[in-house]
């Protein structure tokens, strides 16, 4: 009597295990060698929600190592110049063949580098050369699961222009991964409506990560790689920053636009829109919990910031005009003259009678006499002034909305180290904060934001 009335609970928990659902991305770093394959075998063994697999192309097994992306594009290199490519083609085999070898499948790749080389002497395309470094790793990695294969190819889309297709590509991955269990899509590429392939930009396969959480309604989207999250600051400047456990999908973007590398910026956008949680964790250490990244949270960051982040090599363009804020029109007029000449700016605070652009200095270097005589043309300010290799630091937290004189401190700070801001812009939701200092002051200023929120906090 007992076990029949437990039957009813017992099979609502095999309907709730059903519905949990995990999508496990792996980078290049956590499938360079055989050894790391099997690291990544156990991990995906451990936990049966880890049904869809997303792997990218082996990456360096050392320091002197080359990524095989790097490796199919120097090959293709050398398609595109008329030169003979097999010897090169056949180490990148050798990588393959390592792995296969040192996993102990009976599996041969010898059809698919027939296939690839017969399609590089036709002029296949830059995007499928880079692209079979995650088609053959995808092949490797379904074969060592006994997990189907799904070649992105026929479940991802782009335009004749090149641009993803979201609601096309979510609509079809959907409709084949509901009919199957378990499976592996290689990461950064898809295909256009004629077949060409075509590949995201670099880093990539977090965006195929997230692709394929959204179109099997994931409870989690965890991205493996060689670090455990993301930590405060980067650690080339900052001695073992602190990591953060939770961050919002705001303040990634923000902190990943700056600079902040562990994610491909663009991989929040499906999960975001889903509501589904990214979890970032380290591939040599999978019992670290690594950061998870949310829509929104209660958890308390334990200092004010989240993340500090920054780039080198801008450009403030300085634009005087008396009575400008009575002008109409006056800002659109100035922006027109970036517009025309195909530069996007990254900032813009302004004054009563002065407004400031930010731009990429590389960008803006071959053109800056254009822009300014439009400048003239348009707006007819009374001076411009430039002023190059600048640098911008974001410091970002949702703790800062509600805790008092943060901008004081980061002045305080930048003022002890003898550092000169020039420039301090603080958007309307207050997460971010964003100080423009010299090139030369950009480590300097980073360490010192850190040190007195967390080091001096703690």
């Amino acid at each position: 009597m007992t076990a029949g009335c437990d039957r009813p609970v017992i099979i609502e928990k095999q309907k709730e295990f059903e519905k949990m659902i995990k999508v496990v991305k792996f980078g290049g770093s956590s499938l360079a060698s055989a050894e790391q394959f099997a690291k990544v075998g156990k991990i995906i063994h451990a936990d049966k929600e880890r049904r869809y697999v997303v792997p990218s192309a082996p990456g360096k097994r050392n320091s002197k190592d080359t990524k095989v992306t790097d490796m199919l594009y120097a090959c293709y290199d050398l398609v595109e110049k008329d030169e003979d490519f097999r010897v090169m083609l056949m180490k990148i085999k050798d990588r393959y063949d390592t792995i296969i070898n040192g996993l102990n499948l009976k599996l041969s790749l010898e059809e698919e580098f027939k296939k690839i080389s017969e399609n590089f002497k036709n002029k296949a395309g830059v995007d499928y050369a880079a692209s079979r470094g995650e088609y053959l790793n995808g092949i490797i990695m379904a074969n060592y699961l006994g997990y189907e294969f799904v070649d992105a190819a026929e479940v991802i889309f782009f335009d004749e222009d090149g641009n993803f297709m979201p609601e096309k590509t979510d609509k079809v991955l959907s409709e084949r991964l509901a009919k199957t269990e378990r499976a592996v899509i290689p990461g950064f590429y898809g295909a256009k409506e004629d077949g060409t392939i075509k590949t995201f930009s670099r880093g990539g396969s977090d965006i195929t990560g997230s692709i394929v959480s959204r179109a099997v309604r994931a409870t989690c989207y965890e991205n493996w790689t060689d670090v455990s999250g993301f930590l405060i600051a980067d650690p080339r400047i900052i001695d073992n920053p602190k990591p953060i456990k939770t961050i919002t999908y705001r303040e990634l973007r923000e902190l990943s636009y700056m600079g902040a590398g562990v994610l491909h910026e663009d991989a929040v956008f499906p999960v975001r829109k889903a509501g589904i949680p990214i979890n970032i964790r380290n591939t040599n250490a999978p019992e670290d919990e690594g950061t998870w990244i949310v829509e929104s949270t209660c958890h308390q960051s334990k200092y004010t910031i989240t993340g500090i982040a920054g780039k080198k090599g801008f450009v403030s363009v300085n634009i005087d005009k008396d009575m400008m804020n009575s002008e109409i029109g006056f800002g659109r007029k100035v922006l027109s003259a970036f517009e025309d000449n195909g530069i996007s700016f990254e900032h813009m605070p302004s004054g009563i009678d002065t407004m400031t652009i930010f731009v990429h200095q590389p960008e803006f270097e071959g053109k800056e006499q254009a822009v300014i005589s439009a400048i003239h043309r348009y707006a007819q300010p009374d001076s411009i002034e430039l002023e190059s290799d600048l640098a911008l630091i974001a410091v970002v937290g949702r703790g800062m909305k509600s805790t008092r004189g943060t901008a004081g401190r980061i002045f305080s700070a930048l003022a002890h180290a003898n550092i000169n801001v020039k420039m301090i812009d603080q958007g309307s939701s207050e997460l971010n904060i964003i100080i423009g200092v010299s090139n030369a002051d950009f480590e300097n200023a980073i360490k010192a934001i850190y040190d007195i929120f967390v080091i001096t906090q703690l």
